[in-house]
C-alpha cells in the first residue's frame, strides 16, 4: 500500500489536525507525519506546498490530497476502516450528524477557548455565549452514550470518527476546568485515557513552540 502522509500544525495548539490524527492511530495504519510550524513568517508558504486551501490538516495518499478533517475521517473509513463508522446505519447516521455538527459549528467556543493542550486557564472563557455551546456539546455526549454507547466507553459504544471530531473538545474541557456531571466525566476520562490521546499530548509538552493567545 502506498504510505499515507498526514500533514499537521503544532499538537499543541491545532485541534483540526487531532482529529484525522486520531482517527489513523485508532485505525491502526501506518502514516508518515509532516508538521508544519503555525505562526511564523513561512507557514503559508509551507502549508500552500500541499494543501489547496491553504489550511492543515491535509492527507497525501497517491497522488490525491484530502484537505478538511472530517473529509479525511471519511477517507480513511471509506478505504481503509469502515469499522470507524457505527455498524448500525441509523447510528451511523447520528454519528455523522454530530460529526458535522461539531466541525460546523461551535464558533463561540473555538474563539473564547482555543485548545492549549499544556496550559490550564480554569473557568477562563466560559462567556454566556460559550455556555451556550458547552451545553450542547454536553447534550450530545449524553444522548450518544445513552442511546448508542452500550458496547462501550465512547459516544457510539466503539470508537467512532465522532470521538475523534469531539476529542480536542475534551482537552479543551481540561485546559478551561469546565465542570461535567458523572456520565459527561466518564466519557471525557474515556477519551483522554486513549493511548493515541496520551503520545499526542506527550508530544505537545514536549513542543517548544508558544503561539500569542488572541
Amino acid at each position: 500500500m502506498t504510505p499515507l502522509t498526514l500533514v499537521i500544525g503544532n499538537k499543541n495548539y491545532s485541534s483540526w489536525s487531532l482529529r484525522p490524527w486520531l482517527a489513523l492511530k485508532q485505525a491502526g495504519l501506518d502514516f508518515q507525519e509532516v508538521r508544519i510550524l503555525l505562526d511564523t513568517p513561512d507557514t503559508h508558504q509551507q502549508i500552500r506546498q500541499y494543501s489547496p486551501s491553504g489550511r492543515l490538516p491535509v492527507l497525501l495518499h497517491d497522488h490525491l490530497t484530502v484537505w478538511e478533517s472530517l473529509a479525511i475521517c471519511e477517507y480513511i473509513a471509506e478505504n481503509f476502516a469502515p469499522d470507524l463508522w457505527p455498524e448500525d446505519v441509523g447510528a451511523t447516521a447520528i454519528a455523522r450528524s454530530v460529526s458535522h455538527e461539531m466541525h460546523a459549528g461551535f464558533i463561540n467556543l473555538r474563539m473564547q477557548m482555543p485548545m492549549d493542550c499544556r496550559a490550564r486557564y480554569p473557568g477562563e472563557g466560559i462567556k454566556p455565549e460559550v455556555r451556550t455551546d458547552i451545553e450542547r456539546i454536553k447534550a450530545i455526549w449524553r444522548h450518544c452514550r445513552k442511546t448508542f454507547g452500550q458496547g462501550g466507553t465512547f459516544l457510539f459504544g466503539q470508537f467512532s470518527i465522532a470521538d475523534a471530531m469531539f476529542a480536542p473538545v475534551v482537552s479543551r474541557f481540561i485546559t478551561y476546568d469546565v465542570k461535567l456531571d458523572p456520565d459527561e466525566q466518564d466519557y471525557s476520562d474515556a477519551i483522554w485515557a486513549m493511548p493515541a490521546m496520551e503520545e499526542w499530548m506527550a508530544s505537545a509538552d514536549q513542543e517548544s513552540e508558544y503561539l500569542h493567545r488572541h
